[in-house]
């Protein structure tokens, strides 16, 4: 393997099954947010955890801001983890934007991979009426993006909340937010633009390998017609409906997240998910 892509996206691995799954962190966060979704694996799989170069304990001087200003930055990040631990047929897990990275990786280089979970995906967060509604319109993110510049700890701590949207965890809002002030700005503005303004859309049919979507109850930044729209459109796609309110259900619903992720990979295992789309 490939010791500087090891240690330039501080890789771990654990687990003592054969095949392998990745956990990749949604914007703006590292691998711990897995830490209460990783366990459960662990004896099943060879479980593999990595942070995007500028996240987290990464190699921060491996930043680029061009780089990085594209998804293409972070799906290389992806393909260069697989490529460094010669995967093959690997179950990618990606929250949120994550998601979209896996997908993409998967086109590129669908040997790496067997399977995807995209936790809250979206393909592209912006309004395009009357065909597709992503939960924003442009001036509005634009809105989200100045206040990020003008006052990143403000910034921190109203998004952490809207990510949650519960009350009931506002510990989970609040280790959020601390995740984002603990990061360089500058890396967190290039990610988002990333994110944010990026419409992955065109590649939703290409998808190679097949894929559960789970969506979360009271999403603000993933709405319900968005996970919709993924299963409609994307190949052998899976769509489940969640309790978890908010975005984050690896955080404030562990419990949730680990039981629809294994009902999901167990059906894979007995039966092979055909053309259309379906829900559990």
């Amino acid at each position: 393997m490939s010791q500087d892509t090891i240690k330039r996206n501080n890789v771990n691995i654990s687990g003592v099954g054969e095949k392998s799954i990745i956990f990749a962190p949604g914007f703006g966060c590292d691998q711990t947010v897995w830490n209460d979704v990783l366990p459960a694996f662990e004896d099943e799989y060879q479980v593999i955890s990595f942070d995007y170069v500028g996240l987290g304990n990464s190699d921060v001087s491996a930043f680029e801001p061009t780089k990085y200003s594209e998804l293409t930055g972070y799906v290389q990040d992806v393909l260069d983890v697989c490529a460094a631990l010669n995967l093959k047929d690997a179950i990618f897990v990606g929250h949120s934007v994550s998601s979209m990275i896996g997908l993409l990786a998967s086109i590129q280089k669908p040997e790496y991979f067997s399977s995807l979970i995209m936790i809250a995906p979206s393909p592209c967060y912006l309004n395009d009426p009357p065909e597709y509604y992503g939960g924003f319109e442009k001036e509005d993110l634009e809105n989200l993006l100045a206040m990020m510049e003008k006052n990143y700890i403000g910034w921190a701590n109203i998004f952490s909340m809207n990510l949650l949207n519960n009350n009931r965890r506002s510990d989970v809002a609040k280790d959020l937010e601390n995740r984002f002030c603990s990061t360089d700005p500058l890396i967190v503005n290039t990610f988002a633009r990333a994110c944010f303004f990026t419409d992955s859309r065109p590649y939703i049919a290409k998808a190679p390998v097949s894929s559960l979507i789970l969506q979360c109850s009271e999403d603000v930044i993933a709405p319900k017609e968005v996970g919709e729209y993924l299963n409609k459109n994307m190949p052998n796609s899976t769509l489940t409906y969640m309790e978890a309110i908010g975005h984050c259900p690896h955080m404030s619903d562990p419990d949730e997240t680990i039981q629809s992720i294994k009902k999901y990979l167990t059906n894979q295992s007995t039966s092979l998910v055909g053309e259309g789309v379906g829900e559990i």
